[in-house]
């Protein structure tokens, strides 16, 4: 139980590492958002879910399970509240004129 708890962490960790690289890599504000968006989500569900059964790796109380459970629900509110807000911050910089990156220079307007 403590081994696949640690993969799951090295995993999110590596996510984690990845999501910031592409945060430094990319050219504009849209393919950054994307790759915090997507890095950032898995890389925290895969570590709390490390975390959750590291938890009970000591014993299988009442408490541990708890804690365990409520670890689980904090990544799942972040499953769900980290793409919508990504999505709310690049809807917002679009309606505020911010141009995607394009690899021929053309200007791209939004479309509504």
């Amino acid at each position: 139980l403590s081994t696949l708890s640690a993969v799951l962490m090295i995993a999110g960790a590596f996510f984690f590492f990845t999501a910031s690289i592409g945060m430094l890599r990319f050219p504009d504000f849209y393919t950054r958002m994307h790759a915090a968006g997507k890095g950032d989500t898995l890389g925290a569900f895969l570590m709390l879910s490390g975390m959750a059964l590291y938890n009970l790796n000591a014993g299988f109380t009442l408490f541990a399970f708890l804690v365990s459970v409520k670890i689980m629900l904090i990544a799942v509110f972040i499953f769900i509240a980290n793409p919508t807000a990504c999505h709310a911050i690049t809807k917002a910089a679009l309606d505020a004129g911010v141009a995607p990156w394009t690899k021929d220079k053309t200007v791209v307007s939004s479309q509504e």
